[in-house]
């Protein structure tokens, strides 16, 4: 099996439009993380892919042999893959050896062949054990021991790290995948985890409401996000006001480049920039601000910055360099930026106006460390100058008036 390939793929229940024409591309070999929140599709993409549903538009293909389609089925036993669920569903009466060999069935020197997966996946001298006698990492190994058993040119993982705790989950999946390399097995990994997709994967498909919004590299993702929701599912990001100027575009940190687009932008933009983009020097060329809160946090501290048009940003700094609350900073960025067309997005500005209503300075902390979950999670502050001034603003934001184009929206990614 040199690739998969998946087209124009739709998938209902009864009245729901699960999947939406999806189009797909799988190099051999390659792994591909489908990334996204729960609920958008993942893992009913996967198991059209398995062959455990059926297609109800589009069609898939293992190399140049279409396995589904409106007028075509083929059974998952028939497509030479291996799927690895995220219960693990290992047989509870069985030992390791025995759950390894059933995927083997009556194939001539089935011993030996389970004997090298269990060297493989790191379990040689466990192959005595029954399930309940194993940790959850081990379990979890015995069910990728059995999906590989019969060597399958396709391996499907649907979230199988995702019972254990975040350090060992990571390190799991990593080993994992350096297992499936070596045997050369294309992979289709689901998870909601960026960092462990951007960890593992060469492709990164990024996926909401049932369609896929890119899918590329993991750097391009993270750096050059096609849109505000692509930033959010995949790590922290900051939203800026601004107006294009070229290659360039003018905010509340300056004259930023942009990251060059197929069309040109005009009228009034966002600008996307990761939070450690952002340059932090007590002196020198850049934005003047003035930090008006420190957060220690142990190994990092957690700064409120204000600037001098009334802008709030948070920034997480290591904790040894954290200049103290009072002190003035300069600001400055590193990189492009990605930006958007502000009247493609009108849900940004009106979550915007709602969070300068109701937004206090401390909340602003808790939501750059992911605790709390508002309808769009911004964190935008109340300008400098007091109260007044900020009864002002939420005046005018009750109005339905525009806000200055200094506001800015800080997007931390779902949990």
């Amino acid at each position: 099996m040199s690739r998969i390939r998946i087209h124009g793929v739709d998938k209902r229940y009864g009245d729901v439009r699960v999947l939406q024409g999806i189009d797909l591309t799988i190099p051999q070999g390659s792994v591909l993380a489908l990334l996204g929140p729960s609920g958008c599709g993942k893992t009913t993409l996967l198991r059209l892919i398995a062959g455990f549903e059926r297609v109800d538009a589009g069609w898939i293909a293992f190399d140049d042999r279409r396995v589904a389609a409106a007028d075509v089925f083929v059974p998952p036993e028939r497509r030479g893959i291996g799927y690895v669920p995220q219960e693990g569903a290992l047989f509870p009466h069985l030992t390791v050896m025995g759950n390894v060999r059933y995927g083997l069935a009556r194939r001539p020197g089935r011993d030996r062949r389970a004997r090298e997966i269990l060297e493989l996946t790191g379990l040689a001298g466990l192959d005595e054990r029954f399930p309940h006698e194993l940790s959850g990492g081990q379990q979890q190994r015995v069910a990728l021991a059995r999906a590989l058993a019969p060597d399958p040119a396709l391996v499907l993982l649907d979230e199988p790290f995702n019972a254990l705790d975040l350090d060992l989950r990571r390190g799991m999946c990593e080993d994992v995948i350096g297992v499936l390399r070596r045997m050369g097995a294309t992979t289709v990994l689901v998870t909601h985890d960026p960092g462990e997709a951007f960890a593992v994967a060469d492709l990164v498909a990024v996926m909401q409401g049932g369609r896929i919004m890119q899918c590329d590299r993991p750097d391009v993702i993270y750096w050059q996000p096609c849109s505000p929701d692509v930033a959010r599912l995949t790590g922290p990001a900051l939203l800026l006001r601004g107006d294009p100027d070229g290659g360039h575009a003018n905010c509340a940190l300056g004259r930023l480049p942009l990251h060059p687009r197929a069309e040109p932008l005009t009228g009034e933009i966002w600008l996307a920039l990761r939070p450690e983009q952002i340059q932090l020097a007590p002196a020198g060329p850049g934005v003047a601000a003035q930090v008006s809160h420190n957060s220690f946090r142990g190994d990092h501290a957690l700064l409120s910055l204000e600037l001098a048009d009334g802008m709030q940003l948070g920034l997480r700094v290591p904790a040894l360099s954290a200049p103290a609350a009072g002190s003035r900073v300069v600001l400055s960025v590193r990189g492009a930026c990605s930006a958007f067309p502000a009247q493609a997005y009108p849900a940004l500005a009106a979550g915007a106006q709602r969070k300068a209503r109701q937004q206090q300075g401390p909340a602003l902390y808790e939501q750059i460390e992911g605790k709390q979950q508002p309808e769009y999670p911004y964190a935008v502050s109340r300008p400098i100058g007091g109260d007044e001034q900020a009864g002002g603003q939420r005046d005018q934001a009750r109005k339905g008036n525009p806000l200055p184009s200094a506001l800015a929206a800080v997007i931390e990614p779902d949990p």
